[in-house]
């Protein structure tokens, strides 16, 4: 571990925090995006490449009247600087951070060094464990240090789990002697992402080890006033306030932000009022902001802090509700506790509103024996009919029990829960909860997606509501009886990730798995020995083939491996209805050896021929005559 290097500005810094106002800069990011830096490129590296221009940020915001400047650091964490290709130069690019400010600075401000969220959500949400977090934190915390900061400044994080774990990583860095500033970020309702209150929040940080509290970024100073308003009554600490410039528009392929320097000086005085010490800005400020705001900080005469009010403690959270048994949220989890061999066919959406084909093929299907329709949620980012609405009419009209894809692509935390409860209520109580494809595979390339959660944290919001509590912990008065089922890849070609991730969701809730196709049984084998401590079913996902173009696609686009002699079959094929029975006989085979290791089997219907996952099913029909004679 490095030694934090205490400067004499460290101690002049918790000083000034007692006796006065401290004016910080503003966005670092918006400056430079100004300068023509695209919007793509890792903003924490120019530190190394463009140093200059950094120094020229700091040295605008300090002629402005800043008193307090941050380093160009706020994602120079390993998670975010790795994505960009740089995560091996995180000590220099912290450092280099470090030493640009203090050069702009000339020991008359203060440099706080900056850091913000890893990028990437902490368990149970997310595959990022708390260890794993403090870990990432401390690494960036001791390169600051080292590098003589005079404070650190811990800023927009979401989630309260992820700043406990930054705060505490600091101090461990950095000891109790340097001084820390920490800021949440909230939404429009003045909660945070997982809607957690200002309240609870100001409450939690009332007791870490942290020198100042507040909030920066959100969609402007009005939604901060009111936030720092309630925080002032929870905590005797000092505030700081650092709000966006509003929220931005694009004018010209440019993102400008529309909150004036004069609007946001009306709004710095109210802070002050409120009892902000701290006030400066973030995304779309720019020096002439921060001179107004240092105008008006002059102007005002800082008062003693408000009187504390009396306010009830909250009450304790609900705890959770025991889960309903598997065997008693669904037919198809009655089946998979008493360990029968259970199959599914996969039957897409319509694209428009009439479903009547795909009912009539969920009717045939249920007619051969099928135990469920398995319905992908949007698949390959395509527009289709709701997924779940496809689920209820396939239960209403075809009798047949549905197992519903939902994925996250299209539905922020909150939607997420409004959608599982609707899915509940409706009857469509089994799931396989996807992370889902990206806009950019389908035919809407530039629509958004929102991926607040990954599959992990999705089977964590499921498994939450079966224990009647939402996502914030609250008690709903009643709970869900989900199914809830994951994916899995027994031929990824980064097989250990693959792994973590099962061992996380399996952490996180899930109760059975589907695989994607698979057609090399060495790695299903390989793959189901690797996972058997877990002790829950596995579906082998099987695809007939249907022509060698479409084995080529399996190999070459969905990164699915084919054995050669597979290949060579379907190759050989003549003409389409033999290359159509070369498919089935492939997936049959597969679908027969692999029977003995995996509790079901879910075939595709490709291009929608129904007959011939069908007909592929037909060897579970004759395997379950034989022992049934036996």
């Amino acid at each position: 571990m490095g030694v934090a290097v205490l400067s004499n500005r460290s101690a002049e810094l918790r000083q000034a925090l007692k006796d006065r106002i401290v004016v910080a800069d503003g966005a670092m990011g918006t400056a430079l995006y100004s300068k023509g830096v695209f919007m793509n490129r890792c903003y924490d590296e120019l530190n190394l490449s463009l140093p200059s221009m950094v120094r020229d940020v700091h040295q605008e915001y300090i002629r402005a009247g800043a008193e307090l400047i941050e380093t160009n650091t706020f994602g120079a964490n390993r998670k975010r600087l790795g994505a960009f290709g740089f995560a091996e130069k995180l000590r220099a690019i912290n450092q280099a951070g470090v030493r640009i400010a203090k050069e702009a600075a000339r020991d008359q401000v203060f440099v706080a060094g900056a850091m913000g969220p890893l990028g990437a959500r902490l368990e149970p949400l997310g595959p990022v464990s708390f260890a794993e977090a403090r870990e990432l934190f401390r690494e960036q915390a001791e390169a600051l240090a080292e590098a003589g900061v005079d404070a650190i400044i811990l800023e927009t994080f979401r989630d309260l789990d992820e700043l406990r774990e930054a705060v505490l990583a600091v101090r461990q860095a950095a000891g109790r002697e340097l001084p820390l500033l920490a800021q949440i970020t909230i939404e429009d309702d003045g909660t945070l992402q997982d809607g957690t209150s200002v309240e609870i929040a100001t409450r939690a940080l009332d007791q870490w080890p942290v020198d100042v509290i507040g909030l920066n970024c959100s969609s402007g100073p009005r939604v901060l006033l009111e936030a720092i308003e309630v925080m002032a009554l929870h905590t005797r600490k000092p505030l700081s306030a650092m709000p966006n410039a509003g929220l931005p528009v694009t004018v010209e392929g440019r993102n400008l932000y529309l909150c004036s320097p004069e609007y946001m000086a009306q709004y710095s005085r109210r802070f002050l009022e409120a009892g902000a010490k701290v006030i400066g800005g973030c995304c779309g400020t720019t020096p002439a902001h921060i001179k107004e705001i240092r105008n008006e900080a002059r102007a005002f005469l800082p008062g003693r802090y408000a009187a504390v009010v009396s306010v009830p403690e909250p009450t304790e959270r609900a705890k959770s509700l025991p889960a309903i048994p598997v065997e008693k949220r669904s037919e198809l989890g009655a089946k998979l506790a008493a360990g029968r061999f259970v199959s599914f066919v996969e039957i897409l959406p319509p694209r428009g509103v009439d479903p009547s084909k795909e009912i009539a093929g969920a009717a045939l299907c249920k007619a051969a024996g099928i135990d469920c329709i398995n319905v992908p949620d949007g698949p390959r980012a395509s527009a289709r009919l709701s997924a779940q609405v496809t689920c209820q009419l396939i239960q209403k009209d075809a009798g047949i029990e549905a197992v519903l894809h939902f994925c996250c692509r299209d539905r922020n935390i909150l939607g997420i829960q409004s959608e599982l409860l609707g899915a509940h209520a409706a009857g469509v109580r089994n799931l396989i909860c996807i992370t889902g494809d990206p806009p950019r595979m389908g035919i809407y390339p530039d629509a958004s997606a929102v991926f607040d959660v990954d599959a992990i944290g999705l089977i964590r919001i499921a498994s939450h509501l079966n224990h009647g509590l939402d996502l914030g912990g609250n008690a709903m008065g009643s709970q869900t009886s989900l199914l809830i089922g994951a994916g899995a890849n027994p031929g990824s070609v980064h097989i250990e990730e693959e792994l973590h991730r099962l061992e996380k969701k399996v952490e996180a809730g899930a109760d059975y798995f589907v695989t994607q196709p698979v057609f090399d049984l060495n790695l299903l084998e390989a793959f189901i020995k690797r996972t058997e401590q877990y002790k829950l079913p596995i579906i082998a996902g099987i695809w007939p083939l249907t022509s060698f173009r479409n084995a080529e696609f399996m190999v070459n686009e969905l990164r699915v491996p084919v054995p050669a002699e597979y290949m060579e079959q379907m190759r050989g094929a003549q003409d389409a209805e033999s290359a159509r029975a070369a498919g089935v006989a492939i997936a049959r085979e597969m679908l027969e050896r692999s029977q003995p290791m995996t509790a079901g089997v879910q075939l595709s219907a490709p291009f929608g021929r129904y007959e011939m996952a069908i007909e592929v099913a037909q060897v579970i029909r004759t395997h379950m005559s034989d022992d049934a004679r036996g």
